[in-house]
């Protein structure tokens, strides 16, 4: 049961970084659209599907109170401040959505709230990934680190890594869902981003050997976990290829394949702990008959329902959308 759910787990957080990941994205390069209609037509792109992908979001923090209790505690303790200031930074976002196409005064308003808590919502995130890779202050089960303990030269790094990897996924979703000025706008950022992201990995594995950070251990004992790197070298190879070739179906899949590697070769150097390299998913599982309990509500109810909603709306609304001219 405890795989089970240690696979959940890794799968909404998977789909949440996918999804949410793209609409982050546009979010911030919404702020260099060259025109009102291409903002329209940006927002049009995402506004089917932006509100459900966050559902994935809530789904790994159910999944994290309910299975693995020791696990929310300590990250909620490590990263009280930062978790706030996200959610702050989404429901402005989510707010600046609705509220620009009712307003005409405040629109520049609400437009640099719908970048500003995109990017600040993708940095949040990215940081607290660069806090546990370089280990969290954990003696005895509990964290001892103060309010700030995550913030790191590191961290911030990682932060802003996860910001050009979100603008990477918002402008590969571009280039397959747009027209026009904003397809252009996609592909034309698209192989700078996958250069800004490719120089992030390699400061971050360069500064990751300079601390000696034991996540990398893991791959000398774990030598099979070069061979993720690797297919995602080969997807950043056949993204460069879609974009001089301007093939708009293939950018948002081999994108989606280069964090889906990452994502498992962090997975991987993890495990078997859940927070690097204190608690593992045995010490972090709640007891056998809470997992069991829980197994037959969400794990055979609300986590099926969720991911067949997320296939058919995706389904419903493939395909190009079109620009509207209109005024709203």
């Amino acid at each position: 049961m405890i795989a089970f759910w240690a696979a959940a787990l890794a799968l909404t957080l998977l789909l949440y970084v996918l999804l949410d990941g793209f609409d982050l994205g546009v979010g911030m390069l919404f702020g260099i659209a060259p025109s009102e209609t291409a903002r329209r037509h940006m927002m049009q792109a995402i506004a089917p599907v932006w509100d459900g992908n966050e559902t994935w979001l809530v789904l790994a923090a159910t999944i994290l109170f309910g299975a693995f209790p020791l696990v929310y505690a300590l990250l909620l303790s490590a990263f009280y401040l930062p978790l706030l200031l996200m959610l702050a930074a989404l429901i402005l976002r989510g707010v600046a959505f609705e509220f620009r196409a009712k307003s005409r005064r405040l629109r520049r308003v609400w437009d640099a709230g719908f970048v500003g808590g995109s990017a600040c919502a993708a940095f949040v995130q990215g940081t607290t990934v660069g806090a546990l890779v370089q280990e969290l202050p954990i003696r005895d089960g509990r964290y001892v680190g103060g309010a700030f303990a995550w913030l790191s030269p590191f961290s911030l790094l990682c932060g802003v890594g996860l910001c050009l990897g979100y603008a990477l996924l918002g402008a590969a979703w571009l280039c397959g869902k747009t027209e026009d000025d904003v397809r252009d706008l996609g592909f034309w950022m698209m192989p700078r981003l996958l250069v800004g992201v490719l120089v992030f990995l390699a400061t971050a594995f360069l500064y990751a050997l300079a601390m000696n950070l034991r996540v990398l251990h893991r791959w000398t004992e774990r030598p099979e976990l070069l061979i993720l790197p690797l297919v995602g070298a080969l997807a950043s190879a056949g993204l460069f290829y879609a974009g001089r070739r301007r093939i708009d179906a293939l950018p948002f899949p081999l994108t989606a394949m280069i964090f889906a590697t990452a994502f498992a070769t962090l997975a991987g150097s993890f495990l078997p702990y859940m927070v690097p390299f204190t608690i593992t998913l045995t010490d972090a599982a709640a007891p056998e008959a809470s997992l069991s309990f829980l197994f037959w509500g969400a794990g055979v109810v609300v986590l099926p329902i969720t991911l067949i909603y997320t296939l058919v709306v995706y389904r419903i609304f493939k395909g190009k959308i079109p620009l509207d001219d209109g005024t709203g």
